[in-house]
């Protein structure tokens, strides 16, 4: 047995972790829901389409697959991306031999783009898919529409014109949508009187639990002893975040193989301690070269990658990390049940400590650092994800980066630092002006 490290699973990996995400999806799907799962990359998403439409397939269903980022880029204008929906639809229903595709497009000369994929979906679609229970059609990398040279509304508002029909058009009953992305509502659509969003279901994704994981035990049993309490630890140490949660457990079975017997006998009490080890040696340490595949580097580059928005999100950051370092102690060394139950939130709720978490809102800035993957939320208030992240985005580290962006950190720090009395580091004249 082997983990996947990065990549999409297959609908049947034995490694593949169910998760309470999957059963929601599932039952707010089969209720008649509108249901998007928006989150941070590699967090199980496209995995969880497959595993989903694998299931719904073997109860008589058709489900539909749309890559976002296969439809077109940038240079593609609308009448070809609404085209490319309608085509890949069908052929992804095998529509081939009961329709004259070229007949009934050319049929529907004079119409806008997405007047046609409506007339698709009412003529095409449903008449000819009238045996199967119902049509599924999941949209994947969402986010993508965003580099579009043409706005989306027109296509939400559709789907939610779908929706509406349902009450006129028993047809449309048996048609439902789940999109998936690194995205937010308000990013894919500002009009509050037409977004889709507001009849939406929101499936949340969380890490792996403790409970859920058992998958994740046979590929560690035979290569080294406890498996139950080293899993643990590596769920401890990721948060049960997918990807790292798989490749730690791939360099646990990696390491045992390399062994003389192939197989690791840790004394008793030691699984924490070395598994420790190995996160800092093959993970933390000269963490930029060895991250591979790509991940660790993903979430600094989506912090890093707008200037403008770069300092905002650090300094959110920075004081999600002050508020967690004063719950755990100057040294950052938190104890296990305060990181597992959110350290943050061990505290009393009448306790000094809690006035420096951060609550969760919507603004911009908790939105973008939520989908970087770096913070989660957690009973109204954010949260690092896992000690890796908190061990690699440090305080040391942020302070870098903020200098990097601040041609002004030293005056600012100098000026922090004498509790803001030192008026001679303040900026003024041409100094202010750059």
């Amino acid at each position: 047995m082997r983990y996947q490290v990065g990549g999409s699973l297959h609908s049947d990996d034995p490694t593949y972790v169910v998760r309470q995400a999957d059963e929601k999806l599932y039952t707010s799907l089969k209720g008649g829901d509108f249901c998007y799962v928006f989150n941070s990359r590699q967090m199980g998403k496209s995995s969880l389409l497959q595993r989903i439409s694998r299931r719904f397939k073997s109860e008589g269903y058709k489900c539909v697959y749309l890559d976002v980022t296969q439809l077109g880029s940038e240079d593609t204008t609308s009448a070809q991306w609404y085209k490319g929906i309608i085509v890949s639809m069908f052929y992804g229903l095998n529509l081939a031999e009961k329709v004259n595709f070229k007949q009934w497009w050319d049929m529907q000369s004079g119409l806008s783009p997405v007047k046609k994929l409506h007339q698709f979906v009412k003529e095409v679609l449903l008449p000819n898919v009238s045996k199967a229970k119902g049509v599924f059609i999941f949209i994947d990398e969402i986010d993508s529409l965003l580099s579009l040279n043409f706005p989306a509304n027109d296509f939400f508002a559709w789907i939610r014109h779908c929706y509406n029909q349902q009450a006129y058009d028993p047809n449309f009953q048996r048609l439902g949508f789940a999109l998936f992305g690194v995205a937010s509502p308000s990013d894919l659509i500002a009009d509050k009187h037409r977004t889709l969003f507001n009849i939406g279901m929101a499936i949340e994704l969380y890490g792996f639990r403790s409970h859920e994981a058992s998958p994740l035990l046979n590929g560690l049993k035979g290569t080294i002893s406890q498996p139950e309490v080293v899993l643990q630890e590596v769920i401890y140490w990721t948060g049960g975040q997918p990807f790292l949660t798989q490749k730690l457990c791939q360099l646990v079975l990696q390491t045992a193989l390399k062994t003389s017997e192939r197989n690791i006998v840790l004394s008793p009490k030691t699984e924490a301690y070395w598994v420790e080890q190995l996160v800092r040696s093959h993970i933390i340490q000269h963490w930029e070269s060895q991250d591979e595949p790509e991940h660790l580097r993903t979430i600094r580059d989506r912090l890093l990658f707008d200037q403008q928005q770069a300092g905002r999100l650090l300094s959110l950051y920075q004081q999600v990390l002050q508020a967690e370092e004063g719950v755990m102690g100057k040294g950052g060394d938190a104890k296990r049940e305060d990181i597992s139950n959110s350290c943050c939130l061990s505290v009393s709720q009448s306790s000094p400590l809690l006035q420096s978490l951060v609550p969760t809102d919507d603004s911009r800035e908790q939105t973008e650092l939520l989908l970087s993957g770096l913070v989660e939320k957690h009973n109204g208030y954010l949260r690092i994800k896992n000690p890796i992240y908190r061990s690699i985005f440090n305080a040391e580290w942020v302070l870098r980066q903020l200098n990097n962006l601040r041609p002004y950190s030293q005056s600012f720090n100098a000026w922090v630092a004498s509790d803001f009395q030192d008026e001679s580091r303040l900026l003024r004249g041409n100094a202010l002006q750059r």
